[in-house]
């Protein structure tokens, strides 16, 4: 499958970067009007959005070529090349985290709150986004047989594009982008609950997606790695141990702050 959705000839526009831009505008909309009827202030939205983007994707870059260091200096221009792929996720959630949590501070916002509300255009972000791996033929799994996708009955475009290096592939990327969207419904269902506690989103999201991307690393053959280990997964245990400390102490906490009614401004 060709890896160009547009060639203008002056310029080249890459499916891998139409589905990371889709992804980010779709984020972004729906983190937008969430803001608004939080009585976010519109200009700080989008300031706080287009800074975030900006040191995500230098996050998301910089922590995959740090695990692929020995290429990268041999081959120091393809660190630029980000169309051809090679964006890391939890590079560019940390990069941005550590962001909002200053920018948060210095503005006087509610960072639990806002954090609530990020996350959940964060996660349909995501799960767009996983298919410009599909299309740059990334973020796949282990071989496996023509038979075993046709019994997915996943379209067969996908199984097509599926077929890399000689063998059949297990589509990853798919897993995550549907487990992705699931747990994007499931918060959109509990944001409307009245009595939803500070921090339950943020908890439910970085549980979900670390358990999620645990077990498809698991499956991945493509993984950045950390000696014998697959980084991603380390990272994904981590993002599980916080949320379900949210989870667990929202449940077990007397504390009345709840998202629909706790003040998104500081005093």
């Amino acid at each position: 499958m060709d890896k160009i959705a547009l060639d203008l000839g002056f310029i080249k526009i890459y499916w891998y970067s139409l589905f990371i831009f889709i992804g980010f505008l779709v984020g972004f909309s729906v983190i937008f009007i969430e803001s608004k009827k939080q009585k976010l202030q519109e200009d700080f939205i989008i300031d706080l959005s287009f800074y975030s983007v900006i040191l995500g994707l230098l996050g998301a870059r910089i922590y995959y070529v740090l695990f692929n260091l020995s290429y990268y200096i041999n081959n120091p221009l393809e660190i630029f090349a980000i169309w051809k792929g090679g964006l890391a996720i939890h590079g560019g959630i940390l990069a941005a985290l550590i962001f909002v949590i200053i920018y948060s501070k210095k503005k006087k916002v509610n960072i639990y709150k806002l954090l609530d509300i990020i996350v959940v255009g964060l996660i349909i972000g995501q799960s767009i986004g996983r298919w410009g791996n599909f299309f740059n033929q990334e973020a796949f799994g282990r071989i496996t047989s023509l038979s075993h996708l046709q019994r997915l009955h996943i379209p067969k475009f996908i199984i097509d594009n599926m077929y890399i290096a000689g063998n059949y592939r297990e589509p990853t990327f798919l897993y995550e982008s549907l487990s992705s969207l699931v747990g994007f419904i499931i918060m959109l269902i509990l944001r409307k609950k009245k009595n939803l506690k500070l921090g339950t989103l943020s908890g439910f999201y970085l549980t979900w997606y670390g358990l999620t991307r645990f077990i498809i690393e698991y499956l991945r053959s493509d993984s950045l790695m950390l000696g014998p280990f697959k980084i991603a997964m380390i990272v994904s245990l981590i993002f599980i141990i916080v949320g379900l400390y949210f989870l667990i102490k929202n449940i077990v906490s007397k504390d009345k702050k709840f998202y629909n009614k706790e003040k998104i401004y500081l005093e």
